[in-house]
């Protein structure tokens, strides 16, 4: 399902990012630090009580030099476009200014639920500032401190009742749900055409009433799939097309919602920076995955062209080593066939259980091989090991001290369960657990 997105409007020197990296930042602090992800990132998930949700950060916008009129509008209708629920963030020791007007004049127009955030609210003695912002016309203010962190769940209490009612999904479990992610003109939308074009196997084109995408389904060698396409990679404009930061955006929903996302590079331009930005994402997610090297007509081969572009690929993406590389070109339609084996593989894997005695097993054997690291006289050891998740396979161990497991240890263990039980194509999460 698709969480709800929350966008932090407002002028510039409000404390918007301030605001966001409160909002996520329990989150952020325990995300792996994996080689190769870019860290500046505008858009993240937060969770709230029972709430998960992503928000969006509009003051990392970059939009040049334009008058204050524009640079607002274009952060505005990004977030109207994308967000179920806007918090709109003013200053309140500077009182209402011209541009939180302008603001306040975009977002009457819409249709999505506003919160007023009244920040640098950082004492009790403020509080009679807030009350001039009712004249803004969204309601009741909520003082904030982003300094302080004071106030932030009452903010979200109130951002958290505007979120839409999650529809149960309609789709059966061995159906696998797949998404093509990637930065604009990879080719992502021959890729969709080449393969449906090709297989001419369409069942129906079902347009979300509840969700910003568009599903197809159909059938190939009897195995059921569906493909998520975010109507936002459609979307035309000058605010979407100057901005390319925000083509990641339009991918995540669809993202969310995959089993197994295709991330699409272009075998043409090479690989940069934005591509493992936006790989990233679907790892981050713990989706499976399957790297497409499109455009490969593009490229003169000699017998090793292939290995040296693939060592490319590991070497720029080694947060994702356990995805297949698939080399196609939606152009000429070759190689689409090799996409589909690697899609039910990662898919399958995705989902993969293992019995505890089996995984005990393995982990046995593994410390065996290699024992466990020593710290200040102790030794770490391992007790039991279960599986507790599948999308992705998601393992505890339970330790006598979780400090001593270090993380090459951690992935010395991934190694050794993925050589005993495959895996390939999805993420696999071992976290330690101290046993009681």
């Amino acid at each position: 399902m698709t969480k709800p997105t929350i966008a932090i409007v407002g002028r510039a020197n409000v404390g918007k990012s301030t605001i966001f990296n409160r909002i996520i930042g329990e989150r952020v602090s325990i995300v792996e630090d994996t080689p190769g992800i870019t860290r500046d990132r505008i858009y993240s998930s937060g969770e709230w009580l029972t709430h998960e949700f992503n928000i969006i950060d509009t003051g990392g916008i970059e939009l040049g030099d334009e008058p204050f009129q524009e640079q607002i509008r274009a952060q505005a209708e990004i977030a109207i476009d994308e967000a179920d629920v806007i918090i709109f963030m003013v200053n309140g020791r500077d009182g209402i200014t011209i541009e939180d007007e302008f603001v306040a004049k975009l977002l009457y127009k819409s249709s999505k639920p506003v919160v007023l955030a009244v920040n640098k609210i950082d004492n009790p003695e403020m509080r009679s500032d807030i009350y001039e912002f009712y004249s803004l016309g969204f309601g009741e203010p909520y003082p904030i401190s982003g300094s302080h962190g004071l106030g932030i769940g009452d903010l979200l209490d109130a951002a958290s009742k505007h979120f839409p009612e999650q529809p149960e999904e309609e789709y059966d479990d061995n159906v696998i749900k797949f998404s093509l992610i990637g930065r604009p003109n990879v080719g992502k939308s021959s890729l969709i055409n080449a393969i449906l074009g090709e297989e001419r196997v369409i069942v129906s084109p079902i347009a979300g009433t509840t969700r910003d995408a568009i599903d197809t389904v159909y059938t190939f060698e009897d195995q059921e799939y569906v493909m998520i396409d975010t109507a936002g990679m459609r979307k035309k404009g000058k605010v979407y097309e100057t901005t390319e930061r925000y083509s990641v955006l339009r991918a995540l929903k669809a993202i969310e919602r995959s089993n197994v996302v295709l991330v699409v590079l272009d075998a043409e331009t090479g690989i940069i920076e934005q591509d493992k930005k936006i790989a990233g994402y679907a790892h981050e997610a713990g989706k499976a995955v399957v790297i497409v090297v499109n455009k490969w007509d593009t490229v003169e081969k000699d017998s090793k062209t292939m290995k040296k572009f693939e060592d490319k690929v590991r070497e720029n993406f080694q947060f994702l080593d356990y995805a297949r590389i698939a080399f196609v070109s939606a152009l000429e339609g070759k190689r689409l066939k090799t996409l589909f084996p690697f899609i039910n593989e990662a898919g399958e894997n995705h989902r993969k259980r293992v019995q505890s005695s089996t995984l005990n097993e393995v982990i046995t054997d593994a410390v065996a091989m290699n024992p466990t690291p020593t710290h200040n006289g102790s030794r770490l050891n391992i007790f039991y090991s279960t599986q507790v998740a599948i999308e992705p396979p998601t393992f505890v161990v339970f330790v006598n001290d979780v400090e001593m497991m270090h993380f090459s240890y951690k992935r010395f263990l991934e190694n050794r369960i993925r050589a005993a039980f495959g895996f390939e194509g999805t993420p696999v999460h071992i976290i330690a657990r101290k046993r009681n």
